[in-house]
């Protein structure tokens, strides 16, 4: 994968959809992690589609422009699908090797949002909050 097209990858999985299993995998030791559906659909906060029990295509790795988000979160991560049981509702991931991924930066794990305007009469001065013990 080029690195111009991982940098991509990274910046569409952190905004996806699958953001929270591209966390999940960034922070997980190389090697190999099983995971059932229910694991999975624990980790992304909502049901996976009937489709992924239905079509092992759902958890195609798609090496190619034009992958689906779930795919672009695994493998932003550094992580491929090897296997997928339909009947056992499991799949496997590797770390791949070659990918050289520090894990999310911080903006990822911890990506800042405005709060909107200052609210009209909230002070942060010290007479203010503390009144007359100042």
């Amino acid at each position: 994968m080029v690195i111009n097209q991982l940098e991509e990858d990274r910046k569409a999985a952190v905004r996806g959809k699958y953001r929270r299993l591209y966390l999940h995998l960034c922070n997980l030791p190389p090697g190999e992690w099983r995971a059932s559906f229910d694991d999975i659909e624990a980790i992304i906060g909502f049901e996976l589609p009937a489709s992924a029990r239905a079509h092992r295509a759902w958890w195609a790795n798609h090496h190619s422009a034009g992958r689906h988000s779930r795919a672009k979160a695994w493998n932003a991560a550094g992580w491929e699908r090897v296997e997928v049981d339909l009947r056992g509702e499991s799949v496997l991931f590797r770390r791949v090797q070659g990918v050289a991924d520090a894990g999310p930066s911080l903006d990822e794990a911890w990506p800042v949002h405005s709060v909107g305007a200052w609210p009209e009469g909230l002070s942060l001065s010290r007479r203010d909050i503390y009144g007359e013990r100042v």
